[in-house]
Order: structure tokens, then C-alpha cells, then sequence
């Protein structure tokens, strides 16, 4: 049989076989670090074709809860989310406290947290960024960009573009490692007291670079999230341009219902 009837339509045989392997991943029946049953297994515990199986396998993949490494198979993911509360990430305590927004993050979620510096310096704002910041397109701000890893895995890469009048008294922002509270924290140091963070995300596709920089399966989810950070002035004083790997994360953003 292709297919099953539920709720007055046909399930394709490969989404039920697909949605088994996921529950049983979420069930702990597949623990971390287990190998999903091979394609020959399957084959004889559900009896179907190879191509039925395969095309489970691609339902299973894009649950994000399997990574896919060559000549091996498929591999249950030791990665449980961080929620990842824009609330609570970038409170001025925060900073106060010498914390800056994802080593405040991974600390709220019990991990552990590296940032890896991989550029910076001047840079000619793309067009996008220009609009954001109000400059001119092609003008010179600084970039930086870093790869951040939580419990050894990259999980998230961002650029950073501050204006260069505004950063190019601040001599801590050239440094790999900007001091207590992060960029955010020196940027108030000298008087661009933040009045709010606003984010746009979208969720995609990555592409091969961003697979292999994230050592993600090829085509894995991500989510695309650009954050302007503006002053009590209504200036915007950075734009974060980041990437993130879908799996790993939970938005959960507080909402006030009064004007």
C-alpha cells in the first residue's frame, strides 16, 4: 500500500514512515548520537522500495534532528535548541554584569559559549546596510564578523556594521574582543544609550557556504535575522546581519498589549 487514509485524505506511505523516525527520535528511542537505521533496514522493517525510504529520509533531514554525513548515513543530532528570548538577551543588566547578549543567552540555556573573531576592519556598506544605517551606499563602516559556537558546534555567524563616526573613537570596537558587556556595552560607554533593538527574521534554505560554515546537512534550514540596534537619539548605531541555524533555536518574544 502508498498510501494510508486519515482525516478523509491519503498519507504517502514515506510521510508515515518519516513521521515514526521522527517521533522516535523526540521519544528517545533514537538517542543523540545513535545512526538512524540504514536504507536496507528499513526496507525490511516497513517493506517498501529503496525510493520509498529515501524519500522518508528526506522528510527526516528537514526536521533539522538528523545530520547526514557521507558513506556513514544519517545521524541523530546531540543539539537541543537555545531559546533564544529577545526580551531578556539584551537587558542593559546584561551588559552591567559584563555579559553580552549570546554569552548571556548560552548561559540561560546551560551551554557553553566560544566566538571566534573572523574579520575586522573598514568596509564599504552593502547597499542593504546603507538604507538601514542611512548612509550612502559604498560608505565606509566598520565590519565584524564572527562565528559563534555553542558546546564546540557552530551554531550562528554575524557581521556587524557600526557607522565610522560613531566607532572611530572607540578603539575597543577594533579589538577581537571589545571588553565586558560586548560592543553593545561600549557603544553606551560612550553615550549611544540603546532605546530598542528591532529584528527581522526569515527562514530559508542555507546555501552550500553556509551548510559547510555551520557544518550543517546541505539545504538544512536557517533563519536569516537582521537587527538594528537604535539610540534614544532614533539613530541606528549597528546593524547585525546574522545567520543561524534553525535547529538550534526558540524565539520567544514578549508582546505588550497596551499602546
Amino acid at each position: 500500500m502508498g498510501t494510508a487514509v486519515g482525516g478523509g485524505r491519503a498519507v504517502p506511505r514515506y510521510v508515515q514512515i518519516a513521521d515514526e523516525i521522527v517521533q522516535q527520535i523526540r521519544a528517545g528511542v533514537l538517542k543523540p548520537g545513535d545512526m538512524v537505521p540504514s536504507e536496507s533496514e528499513l526496507v525490511d522493517r516497513y517493506g517498501v522500495s529503496g525510493g520509498t525510504i529515501r524519500k522518508a529520509m528526506v522528510e527526516v533531514r528537514a526536521s533539522g534532528l538528523v545530520e547526514t554525513r557521507h558513506g556513514k548515513g544519517s545521524l541523530v543530532k546531540a543539539r537541543p535548541p537555545v531559546r533564544h528570548r529577545s526580551s531578556d538577551r539584551f537587558r542593559r543588566s546584561h551588559r552591567k554584569g559584563g555579559k553580552a547578549a549570546y554569552l548571556a543567552e548560552s548561559e540561560q540555556a546551560g551551554a557553553t559559549a566560544k566566538v571566534s573573531v573572523l574579520f575586522i576592519g573598514p568596509a564599504d556598506a552593502p547597499d542593504d546596510i546603507a538604507d538601514r544605517l542611512a548612509v550612502e551606499p559604498g560608505t565606509k563602516v566598520l565590519a565584524r564578523r564572527r562565528l559563534y559556537f555553542r558546546n564546540g558546534t557552530p551554531v550562528e555567524t554575524a557581521t556587524s556594521y557600526l557607522p565610522w563616526d560613531v566607532v572611530k573613537d572607540i578603539p575597543e570596537l577594533f579589538a577581537e574582543n571589545p571588553g565586558p558587556g560586548g560592543i553593545y556595552a561600549r557603544l553606551e560607554d560612550d553615550g549611544h544609550v540603546f532605546a530598542e533593538f528591532v529584528e527581522t527574521l526569515q527562514a530559508r534554505p542555507a546555501s552550500k557556504a553556509e551548510s559547510s560554515e555551520l557544518a550543517l546537512s546541505p539545504g538544512a534550514p536557517v533563519v536569516h535575522l537582521i537587527r538594528d540596534a537604535v539610540t534614544e537619539e532614533g539613530r541606528v548605531v549597528e546593524v547585525c546581519d546574522t545567520l543561524m541555524a534553525a535547529d538550534q533555536f526558540v524565539f520567544s518574544y514578549r508582546i505588550p498589549a497596551t499602546d
